[in-house]
Protein backbone atom coordinates (compact mmCIF):
# COMPACT_ATOMS: atom_id res chain seq x y z
CA UNK A 1 0.00 0.00 0.00
CA UNK A 2 1.68 3.67 -1.12
CA UNK A 3 1.27 6.38 1.10
CA UNK A 4 -1.95 7.95 -0.51
CA UNK A 5 -3.48 4.41 -0.26
CA UNK A 6 -2.34 4.87 3.78
CA UNK A 7 -3.57 8.29 3.82
CA UNK A 8 -7.02 7.36 2.88
CA UNK A 9 -7.45 4.20 4.65
CA UNK A 10 -9.45 4.47 7.69
CA UNK A 11 -7.26 4.38 10.98
CA UNK A 12 -6.71 1.10 13.08
CA UNK A 13 -8.13 1.88 16.78
CA UNK A 14 -5.45 0.88 19.54
CA UNK A 15 -4.67 0.86 23.26
CA UNK A 16 -2.01 2.24 25.23
CA UNK A 17 -1.59 0.37 28.75
CA UNK A 18 -1.03 2.84 31.29
CA UNK A 19 -0.98 2.15 35.25
CA UNK A 20 -4.98 2.86 36.11
CA UNK A 21 -6.05 1.87 32.51
CA UNK A 22 -5.79 1.77 28.97
CA UNK A 23 -5.80 5.13 26.46
CA UNK A 24 -7.68 4.61 23.07
CA UNK A 25 -5.74 6.13 20.29
CA UNK A 26 -6.81 6.35 16.04
CA UNK A 27 -3.58 5.35 14.43
CA UNK A 28 -3.52 6.84 10.71
CA UNK A 29 -0.63 5.63 8.44
CA UNK A 30 -0.47 1.78 10.00
CA UNK A 31 2.21 1.40 6.95
CA UNK A 32 4.31 3.94 6.84
CA UNK A 33 7.68 4.59 8.03
CA UNK A 34 8.01 8.35 8.56
CA UNK A 35 8.05 10.14 12.03
CA UNK A 36 5.27 10.27 14.71
CA UNK A 37 2.70 12.43 15.25
CA UNK A 38 0.60 12.47 18.74
CA UNK A 39 -2.57 14.54 18.70
CA UNK A 40 -3.89 14.94 21.86
CA UNK A 41 -7.74 17.11 22.19
CA UNK A 42 -9.61 19.21 24.97
CA UNK A 43 -11.45 18.41 27.71
CA UNK A 44 -14.83 16.86 26.85
CA UNK A 45 -13.85 16.86 23.04
CA UNK A 46 -13.29 13.38 21.27
CA UNK A 47 -10.12 11.82 18.98
CA UNK A 48 -12.13 12.25 16.28
CA UNK A 49 -11.07 16.38 16.51
CA UNK A 50 -8.42 15.13 14.64
CA UNK A 51 -10.27 13.49 11.43
CA UNK A 52 -9.28 15.86 8.84
CA UNK A 53 -5.61 16.98 9.73
CA UNK A 54 -4.20 13.05 10.83
CA UNK A 55 -5.01 11.82 7.35
CA UNK A 56 -2.98 14.98 6.02
CA UNK A 57 -0.35 14.36 8.04
CA UNK A 58 -0.74 10.18 7.03
CA UNK A 59 -0.55 11.12 3.08
CA UNK A 60 3.00 12.94 3.98
CA UNK A 61 4.42 10.11 5.46
CA UNK A 62 3.86 10.33 9.15
CA UNK A 63 2.22 7.69 11.48
CA UNK A 64 -0.44 9.46 13.32
CA UNK A 65 -1.69 8.65 16.57
CA UNK A 66 -4.81 10.66 17.96
CA UNK A 67 -5.91 9.93 21.47
CA UNK A 68 -8.63 9.99 23.98
CA UNK A 69 -7.51 11.91 26.90
CA UNK A 70 -8.74 9.28 30.14
CA UNK A 71 -12.30 8.64 30.57
CA UNK A 72 -13.15 10.26 27.68
CA UNK A 73 -14.07 8.51 24.26
CA UNK A 74 -13.28 4.76 24.37
CA UNK A 75 -10.38 5.00 26.77
CA UNK A 76 -10.89 3.19 30.06
CA UNK A 77 -12.74 4.84 33.05
CA UNK A 78 -11.28 4.72 36.73
CA UNK A 79 -8.49 6.97 36.32
CA UNK A 80 -7.64 8.87 39.62
CA UNK A 81 -5.38 11.54 38.01
CA UNK A 82 -7.15 13.96 35.26
CA UNK A 83 -4.41 16.67 35.13
CA UNK A 84 -2.55 18.33 32.52
CA UNK A 85 0.20 16.24 33.57
CA UNK A 86 -0.80 13.25 33.42
CA UNK A 87 -1.90 13.73 29.89
CA UNK A 88 1.75 15.24 28.96
CA UNK A 89 2.72 11.91 30.50
CA UNK A 90 0.43 9.97 28.09
CA UNK A 91 1.50 11.61 25.17
CA UNK A 92 5.01 11.30 25.41
CA UNK A 93 4.05 7.11 27.18
CA UNK A 94 2.01 6.88 23.35
CA UNK A 95 5.23 8.48 21.61
CA UNK A 96 7.59 5.56 23.30
CA UNK A 97 5.06 2.93 22.56
CA UNK A 98 5.48 3.83 18.63
CA UNK A 99 8.96 3.63 18.88
CA UNK A 100 9.34 6.34 15.94
CA UNK A 101 12.25 8.98 17.29
CA UNK A 102 11.15 12.68 18.66
CA UNK A 103 7.58 13.24 18.29
CA UNK A 104 5.70 16.27 16.58
CA UNK A 105 3.23 16.88 19.46
CA UNK A 106 -0.09 18.15 18.54
CA UNK A 107 -2.43 19.58 21.39
CA UNK A 108 -5.37 21.68 21.03
CA UNK A 109 -6.88 23.67 23.96
CA UNK A 110 -6.02 21.40 27.30
CA UNK A 111 -4.04 18.83 25.24
CA UNK A 112 -2.28 21.81 23.98
CA UNK A 113 -0.91 22.84 27.60
CA UNK A 114 0.19 19.16 28.01
CA UNK A 115 2.03 19.07 24.55
CA UNK A 116 3.73 22.27 26.04
CA UNK A 117 4.11 20.63 29.04
CA UNK A 118 5.83 17.45 27.42
CA UNK A 119 8.10 19.45 24.97
CA UNK A 120 9.39 21.04 28.48
CA UNK A 121 10.08 17.62 30.56
CA UNK A 122 11.03 15.16 27.64
CA UNK A 123 12.41 17.17 25.13
CA UNK A 124 14.51 14.14 23.97
CA UNK A 125 11.06 12.98 23.02
CA UNK A 126 10.07 16.26 21.04
CA UNK A 127 11.10 17.41 17.54
CA UNK A 128 8.12 20.30 17.31
CA UNK A 129 4.92 20.97 18.68
CA UNK A 130 1.93 22.51 17.29
CA UNK A 131 -0.18 24.29 19.59
CA UNK A 132 -3.87 24.97 18.89
CA UNK A 133 -5.93 27.21 21.05
CA UNK A 134 -3.58 26.54 24.32
CA UNK A 135 -4.04 27.68 27.61
CA UNK A 136 -0.38 28.83 28.49
CA UNK A 137 -0.52 31.39 31.13
CA UNK A 138 -1.44 29.05 33.70
CA UNK A 139 -3.95 31.31 35.51
CA UNK A 140 -6.58 28.22 34.90
CA UNK A 141 -9.84 29.03 33.91
CA UNK A 142 -11.36 32.55 33.95
CA UNK A 143 -14.18 34.93 33.87
CA UNK A 144 -17.24 33.98 32.49
CA UNK A 145 -15.75 30.46 31.08
CA UNK A 146 -15.34 29.59 34.23
CA UNK A 147 -18.73 29.84 35.79
CA UNK A 148 -20.35 28.31 33.28
CA UNK A 149 -17.84 25.10 33.49
CA UNK A 150 -19.55 25.20 37.19
CA UNK A 151 -22.63 24.99 36.28
CA UNK A 152 -21.70 21.84 34.16
CA UNK A 153 -20.82 20.05 37.57
CA UNK A 154 -24.01 20.05 38.69
CA UNK A 155 -27.30 17.26 38.29
CA UNK A 156 -28.98 16.77 36.40
CA UNK A 157 -28.54 19.07 33.33
CA UNK A 158 -24.57 18.56 33.46
CA UNK A 159 -24.54 16.57 30.94
CA UNK A 160 -26.76 18.50 28.57
CA UNK A 161 -24.90 21.87 29.75
CA UNK A 162 -21.68 20.77 28.64
CA UNK A 163 -22.29 19.52 25.23
CA UNK A 164 -24.57 22.76 24.94
CA UNK A 165 -21.26 24.79 26.24
CA UNK A 166 -18.86 22.98 23.87
CA UNK A 167 -21.41 23.12 20.75
CA UNK A 168 -21.03 27.15 21.61
CA UNK A 169 -17.20 26.56 20.74
CA UNK A 170 -17.44 26.09 17.45
CA UNK A 171 -18.04 30.04 16.13
CA UNK A 172 -17.76 30.09 12.11
CA UNK A 173 -17.44 27.08 9.56
CA UNK A 174 -18.24 23.58 10.43
CA UNK A 175 -17.17 20.16 8.59
CA UNK A 176 -19.71 18.74 6.41
CA UNK A 177 -18.85 15.80 9.28
CA UNK A 178 -19.48 17.47 11.75
CA UNK A 179 -22.57 16.26 12.97
CA UNK A 180 -20.51 12.53 13.44
CA UNK A 181 -18.26 14.67 15.79
CA UNK A 182 -20.58 15.96 17.73
CA UNK A 183 -22.43 12.90 18.13
CA UNK A 184 -19.66 10.99 20.01
CA UNK A 185 -19.51 13.67 21.94
CA UNK A 186 -22.73 13.71 22.92
CA UNK A 187 -22.47 9.51 23.40
CA UNK A 188 -19.43 9.98 26.12
CA UNK A 189 -21.19 12.76 27.88
CA UNK A 190 -24.09 10.59 28.39
CA UNK A 191 -21.85 7.79 29.82
CA UNK A 192 -23.07 7.41 33.49
CA UNK A 193 -19.55 5.78 33.87
CA UNK A 194 -17.68 8.66 31.72
CA UNK A 195 -19.17 12.22 32.63
CA UNK A 196 -17.87 11.68 36.44
CA UNK A 197 -14.16 11.43 35.09
CA UNK A 198 -15.35 14.06 31.67
CA UNK A 199 -15.71 17.04 35.12
CA UNK A 200 -12.68 15.67 36.70
CA UNK A 201 -10.81 17.03 33.83
CA UNK A 202 -12.78 19.67 33.86
CA UNK A 203 -12.40 20.82 37.43
CA UNK A 204 -8.68 20.41 37.10
CA UNK A 205 -8.61 23.18 34.10
CA UNK A 206 -9.50 25.59 37.59
CA UNK A 207 -6.12 25.07 38.82
CA UNK A 208 -4.25 24.43 35.21
CA UNK A 209 -0.22 24.83 36.18
CA UNK A 210 1.76 27.45 34.05
CA UNK A 211 2.82 25.23 31.02
CA UNK A 212 7.03 25.70 31.21
CA UNK A 213 7.27 27.67 28.58
CA UNK A 214 11.11 28.17 29.50
CA UNK A 215 11.94 24.60 29.22
CA UNK A 216 10.56 24.02 25.62
CA UNK A 217 13.42 23.88 23.03
CA UNK A 218 11.60 22.34 20.05
CA UNK A 219 10.42 24.61 17.43
CA UNK A 220 6.39 25.49 17.75
CA UNK A 221 3.61 26.61 16.13
CA UNK A 222 0.91 28.49 17.43
CA UNK A 223 -2.97 28.03 15.82
CA UNK A 224 -5.63 30.41 17.19
CA UNK A 225 -8.94 30.62 15.67
CA UNK A 226 -9.83 34.17 15.32
CA UNK A 227 -13.37 33.50 16.63
CA UNK A 228 -12.01 31.69 19.71
CA UNK A 229 -14.59 33.00 22.44
CA UNK A 230 -12.19 31.66 25.16
CA UNK A 231 -9.99 34.32 24.69
CA UNK A 232 -10.54 38.18 25.21
CA UNK A 233 -8.59 38.38 22.22
CA UNK A 234 -7.57 35.79 20.28
CA UNK A 235 -5.32 37.39 17.71
CA UNK A 236 -3.36 38.89 20.92
CA UNK A 237 -3.17 35.73 22.63
CA UNK A 238 -1.61 34.40 19.53
CA UNK A 239 0.77 36.84 18.80
CA UNK A 240 1.94 36.54 23.21
CA UNK A 241 2.32 32.69 22.36
CA UNK A 242 4.14 33.47 19.78
CA UNK A 243 6.92 36.00 20.90
CA UNK A 244 7.12 33.97 24.03
CA UNK A 245 8.09 30.83 22.18
CA UNK A 246 9.30 32.53 19.20
CA UNK A 247 7.06 30.76 17.44
CA UNK A 248 5.46 30.55 13.85
CA UNK A 249 1.76 31.67 14.82
CA UNK A 250 -0.99 30.69 12.42
CA UNK A 251 -4.50 32.36 12.65
CA UNK A 252 -7.14 31.26 11.22
CA UNK A 253 -10.25 32.94 9.82
CA UNK A 254 -13.95 31.88 10.49
CA UNK A 255 -12.81 29.17 13.57
CA UNK A 256 -13.65 29.22 16.84
CA UNK A 257 -11.84 27.36 19.44
CA UNK A 258 -11.33 23.97 16.90
CA UNK A 259 -9.73 25.31 13.66
CA UNK A 260 -8.14 21.65 13.31
CA UNK A 261 -11.54 20.37 12.76
CA UNK A 262 -13.57 23.40 11.49
CA UNK A 263 -10.84 24.35 8.48
CA UNK A 264 -9.09 22.16 7.94
CA UNK A 265 -8.62 23.65 4.48
CA UNK A 266 -6.14 26.19 6.23
CA UNK A 267 -4.63 23.86 9.22
CA UNK A 268 -3.68 20.98 8.24
CA UNK A 269 -1.45 22.05 4.79
CA UNK A 270 0.49 25.09 7.35
CA UNK A 271 0.98 21.67 9.82
CA UNK A 272 2.22 19.31 7.21
CA UNK A 273 4.63 22.65 6.25
CA UNK A 274 5.88 22.98 9.61
CA UNK A 275 6.28 19.62 10.15
CA UNK A 276 8.33 19.09 7.05
CA UNK A 277 10.31 21.80 8.49
CA UNK A 278 10.85 20.24 12.02
CA UNK A 279 11.56 16.67 10.64
CA UNK A 280 14.45 18.88 8.67
CA UNK A 281 15.90 20.16 12.18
Amino acid sequence: MDINEQASAPPETRFLNRPEGRIAYDLYGVGNSGPVAICAPGMGDHRTTYRHLAPALAAAGWRVAALDLRGHGDSDTGFTDHSTRALADDMTALAEELDGGPALLIGNSMGGTAAAWAAAARPDLVRGVVLIAAFLRGEGVQGPMKWALKLALLRPWGPRFTHSYLSGLFSGRTADDHGDHVGAIRTHLSDRRRFPEIIATVGNAFHAPPARLDDVRAPVLVVMGELDSDFPDPAAEAAWQGERLGAEVLTVPDAGHYPQAQRSDVVAPAVVAFARAASRG
